[in-house]
């Protein structure tokens, strides 16, 4: 069984040029357009000012943490060193001590 084929061309008219359309034709359309284009831009801007400032922030931040850090390690050690020539200089002191601090703890840890 044979069907039969519609062969013919497409002519000018079933085909639709490209239109593009201009101010005169869509003014609303071009000014939202615009306007949305103005709003990202200076969304844009801000944004990249905001984010430069955050950045400088961390930045700042992470190297006064580092300062602060190094500072707190050395008086650490500056503690430790003073509390071992403290017990090494008075033993008898630092047994008492350690004897207090381990009652204290056992009637804390009772009191339940």
């Amino acid at each position: 069984m044979a069907t039969a084929t519609n062969t013919k061309p497409n002519t000018t008219s079933d085909v639709k040029p490209d239109v593009k359309l201009t101010n005169t034709e869509s003014p609303l359309t071009e000014k939202a357009t615009s306007v949305a284009h103005d709003a990202v831009d200076a969304l844009s801007s801000k944004a990249a000012t905001a984010e430069s400032s955050v950045r400088k922030g961390a930045s700042s931040s992470a190297e006064a943490l580092s300062e602060k850090q190094l500072i707190a390690r050395e008086k650490l050690n500056e503690c430790t060193e003073k509390t071992r020539a403290f017990a090494s200089e008075n033993p008898l002191a630092t047994a008492g001590i350690a004897f207090a601090a381990g009652m204290l703890i056992t009637s804390l840890l009772r009191r339940k």
